[in-house]
């Protein structure tokens, strides 16, 4: 009797134990199911913000190669913080609304300055040099006056500049040709002159295929303005400029390219004509208007 009770409790323990074994296993069982579905749905929601790291790295690698967007109205300051000195222009008598002034220098003498205009440079560089020659293709015969210094001195800006007047608002164009010059070949207007650092430019470049508005403080240029569009060389075009008050409107071969206003300087100055670095350029018809 004793050996079958025992019997009996024996087969009643493995019971017990293979169904807490296979609980056990069921719970196992379920318990790495769980987990495996939490591992992919982590791995799925990885993949897409992996995806989005890579992108940006891929971007973030493809920018410098990029050719950066050129913004027309942001200022890039160049030259040296402290300029060369340069020499205080003689006072000129503000003209009234209507004075007009023509310069075709077909009455100066070739090799010359042109009378009532001086040389001067905003940068470093050798001396600028200015002369009135002949040239066959000018648009108003024989004369024209040219920039034929080819020092190659990057930032460096002869300037030929009118003592017959100041003037403030006005209406001031000139014929051009980019004849030659391999660090520029450029040619441009300067108006509301205080002296060779201080002024704005409007200027045209056959190399860079553009056309920029600066202003010039204590010998450092600014652009705030400008233009894309083919500048051929060997051609004569026209520059054109109007400044009233703070408002500056800039054409190029009778078209309006850019409308800019700025307050850098509002009172009468000078005019004249610009070049950069080697460019040797010709110039004919300058015409001033006051307004």
């Amino acid at each position: 009797m004793k050996t079958v009770v025992i019997r009996i409790l024996q087969q009643h323990k493995r019971r017990i134990i293979g169904k807490f074994t296979i609980s056990l296993l069921a719970a196992v069982f379920f318990g790495l199911a769980g987990l495996v579905a939490c591992n992919d749905k982590d791995t799925d929601e990885q993949q897409p913000s992996a995806s989005k790291a890579l992108a940006g790295q891929q971007t973030a690698a493809q920018k410098p190669a990029e050719k950066p967007d050129t913004d027309e109205g942001e200022e890039r300051e160049e030259g040296p913080t402290t300029p060369p000195t340069v020499a205080a222009e003689k006072p000129a008598p503000q003209q009234p609304p209507g004075k007009q002034s023509v310069y075709n220098f077909d009455n100066d003498m070739p090799g010359q300055l042109p009378a009532t205009f001086h040389g001067a440079k905003t940068g470093g560089g050798a001396q600028e040099k200015w002369v009135v020659t002949a040239d066959p293709t000018a648009p108003s015969k024989p004369n024209v006056v040219a920039q034929t210094s080819t020092d190659q001195t990057d930032y460096r800006f002869p300037l030929l500049i009118s003592d017959d007047g100041s003037f403030q608002d006005l209406d001031l164009s000139v014929k051009f040709k980019a004849v030659s010059g391999s660090v520029d070949r450029a040619g441009g207007l300067v108006f509301r002159l205080k002296d060779p650092n201080n002024y704005y430019i409007v200027r045209a470049n056959a190399l860079e295929n553009n056309y920029r508005l600066y202003h010039v403080v204590n010998g450092r240029r600014s652009q705030f303005a400008g233009a894309n569009f083919k500048v051929t060389s060997g051609e004569w075009h026209e520059l054109r400029v109007e400044a009233v008050g703070h408002k500056i409107t800039c054409y190029y071969d009778g078209s309006k390219k850019i409308e800019a206003t700025d307050d850098t300087f509002k009172d009468a100055g000078k005019v004249g004509l610009w070049t950069k670095a080697d460019s040797v350029t010709h110039f004919d018809d300058l015409k001033v208007t006051a307004k």
